[in-house]
């Protein structure tokens, strides 16, 4: 049985199935020198403003000051995503992260990091990210990485007006 348990989780992301990272903790993320990085934070802190609309079952898991992953830098790889990173540093942090993947549309969907996911804080909420302030339109994974990026990976409760993204202003 333990040897199906690998192939299991292969075709659960074929099959467009939800993906839960697990957590094999490591602090280490700094890059040698002359790698290539970016800096990496993710927060929940507008939650902290919806309390009223938080999922009950979720108010514990909601850290003090909104912050998940203060900013750290993390090395990447020629090629690496933003999806690439945010698994690899939730994994080596600790962090849960689950997602769905769709392979048909090349995609992966960021359901939950910290336990905490789409729609629990009202039917707006989920999670988005910026890269170098700028909210792109595609998925984590179609988002190339350079050296020198900053990424945020932030919880909105209002479709990202509470976070600097008005969704679908040019």
């Amino acid at each position: 049985m333990k040897r199906l348990l690998p192939l299991i989780a292969v075709l659960f992301v074929l099959c467009g199935c939800s993906v839960e990272l697990p957590g094999e903790v490591s602090s280490d993320m700094t890059p040698e020198e002359g790698q290539a990085s970016c800096t990496v934070t993710i927060e929940c802190k507008t939650v902290l403003d919806n309390m009223d609309m938080l999922d009950p079952d979720k108010k514990d898991i909601i850290p003090p000051d909104g912050v998940i992953l203060p900013e750290c830098e993390a090395a990447i790889e020629e090629g690496d995503t933003v999806f690439d990173l945010l698994a690899d540093i939730t994994r080596k942090k600790g962090i849960h992260m689950e997602f769905n993947s769709t392979p048909a549309y090349d995609s992966k969907y960021i359901e939950g990091v910290a336990n905490l996911y789409a729609f629990d804080c009202g039917e707006l909420s989920g999670w988005m990210f910026s890269v170098n302030g700028e909210f792109p339109t595609v998925g984590a994974n179609a988002v190339k990485l350079n050296d020198g990026d900053e990424v945020r990976v932030l919880y909105t409760c209002e479709l990202g007006q509470d976070i600097g993204n008005i969704y679908g202003e040019e």
